[in-house]
């Protein structure tokens, strides 16, 4: 028996012993091609030799350095290199060792920044529903998905929650996209209004939605209006681009492509492709000038935030997809994948909805696809299709709860960047004969 508290405690799972490319091999050498990245987070694969030299260097050099009494040559590094390339008006770098940790951190500068510049009462907090923002209670308590809500919600601060910007379930009839845009950002104005414009916070959201929409993109000119919006009021915003960011969608950030910038984006997954544990919150210089300019000292921190060879692995990762033009690879990528995607599916009677953006692509699975009822949750059909694709030899990620955090099933790819045009061909021949078993199996 296994001493691990796994996270699923009645599941036995594969043994993972090596990394070839895009794809992981098991103890008993059985090859999974990883098409969902893990979590979105492998986007050099599992075994690429220039990220591993530059850990080992890192390694014999210096491993760790506490931030409360040094600074190390790799995080200033990497900080410069992303403030070189980030939306405008960000200046300064955060480092944590992960999503979550992340967005805490973006939580809590923005609070500090209304308290710095004397205005203590704003303290609310607006996100989305059907959104996910993490798993620590700040974020958890952000994000909106119902399910993984539930039983924590007595320990969860109060956090409002407009609707997300899903087309598929909720554009109305005869309204154009950019009508809908118009739409949800006077809901986020009503929600403003509602709690008392000098009592709100921030609004927090993803550009591209992932784990729990499955790579909903935004109605054209949404983020630019919610964007007006926040600054009509002096909310701030902050984008979680934990997921969807460092490149996944075609572009470093995600904000590039929807027309915006940010106060807070946070980062994480791809920006050190799992070599090392590392995710970052990027602040705005009003934010930093005006904790700078006040108390000095951000009230907040862990014990490797910053940490030495984990900066160094996300910078020889971030220069290796630079280095190689992998972000043109990306697109060029992501339009075969949705290409074959939309050859295979689009046509395929329990496949309701196709979509994403880049290397980051979805599909909603559907019981009717005319009036898009979702098939019954206790199928939990997403956990069976995930059982299917691994026996196929191929990594998904599949959820439930697509709708409501209970009802709906969806799957979501998020592939290496290193993929070969062959790749394409086989995620989708091994995901259509998954989904087949498994419908087959009801």
């Amino acid at each position: 028996m296994s001493h691990v508290l796994h996270r699923n405690l009645n599941q036995e799972y594969p043994t993972a012993v090596k990394g070839d490319g895009p794809y992981i091999v098991d103890r008993e050498g059985r090859r999974y091609l990883d098409a969902s990245g893990g979590a979105a987070v492998s986007c050099l694969g599992h075994s690429d030799e220039a990220v591993a030299q530059a850990i080992k260097d890192q390694v014999s050099q210096l491993a760790y350095a506490h931030t409360s009494f040094f600074t190390s040559d790799p995080m200033e590094q990497l900080a410069d290199f992303l403030i070189e390339r980030a939306p405008a008006g960000l200046d300064s770098v955060y480092f944590v060792s992960g999503g979550s940790e992340a967005v805490e951190a973006a939580l809590k500068l923005a609070r500090q920044y209304f308290v710095e510049i004397g205005q203590p009462q704003r303290k609310h907090l607006i996100a989305r529903r059907q959104s996910y923002h993490g798993n620590t209670l700040g974020a958890l308590a952000t994000g909106g998905n119902a399910w993984r809500r539930q039983q924590f919600e007595p320990l969860l601060i109060n956090v409002s929650h407009v609707s997300p910007c899903y087309a598929y379930r909720d554009q109305q009839p005869d309204e154009t996209p950019e009508a809908m845009g118009i739409r949800l950002a006077a809901e986020l104005e009503e929600e403003i209004l509602r709690l008392g414009a000098e009592n709100v916070m921030a609004f927090v959201a993803e550009p591209v939605v992932g784990a729990t929409l499955g790579a909903v993109t935004a109605v054209p000119g949404y983020f630019r209006r919610i964007r007006e919006v926040c600054d009509r009021y002096g909310v701030l915003l902050i984008l979680d681009e934990v997921m969807c960011g460092m490149g996944r969608t075609g572009s470093l950030f995600a904000a590039e492509q929807e027309g915006v910038t940010a106060d807070l984006i946070t980062i994480a997954k791809g920006l050190g492709a799992g070599y090392q544990p590392i995710g970052a919150t990027l602040v705005s210089q009003r934010i930093r000038d005006a904790i700078a300019n006040g108390s000095g000292f951000f009230q907040h921190g862990h014990t490797y935030i910053g940490h030495a060879t984990a900066c160094a692995a996300a910078l020889a990762v971030q220069q290796t997809i630079e280095s190689r033009d992998l972000l043109t690879r990306v697109n060029v990528l992501g339009e075969g994948l949705k290409a074959r995607l939309n050859e295979r599916f689009a046509h395929h009677a329990h496949v309701g909805d196709i979509r994403g953006r880049g290397l980051f692509q979805g599909l909603e699975l559907v019981a009717d696809r005319d009036s898009q009822k979702p098939f019954d949750a206790s199928l939990k059909l997403h956990a069976r299709l995930k059982k299917a694709a691994m026996a196929e030899g191929l990594m998904c990620y599949p959820m439930g709860g697509t709708l409501d955090g209970r009802q709906g099933d969806h799957i979501l790819l998020a592939p290496p960047f290193i993929l070969q045009e062959s790749h394409l061909d086989e995620i989708t021949t091994k995901l259509g004969r998954a989904i087949d078993t498994t419908l087959a199996s009801l």
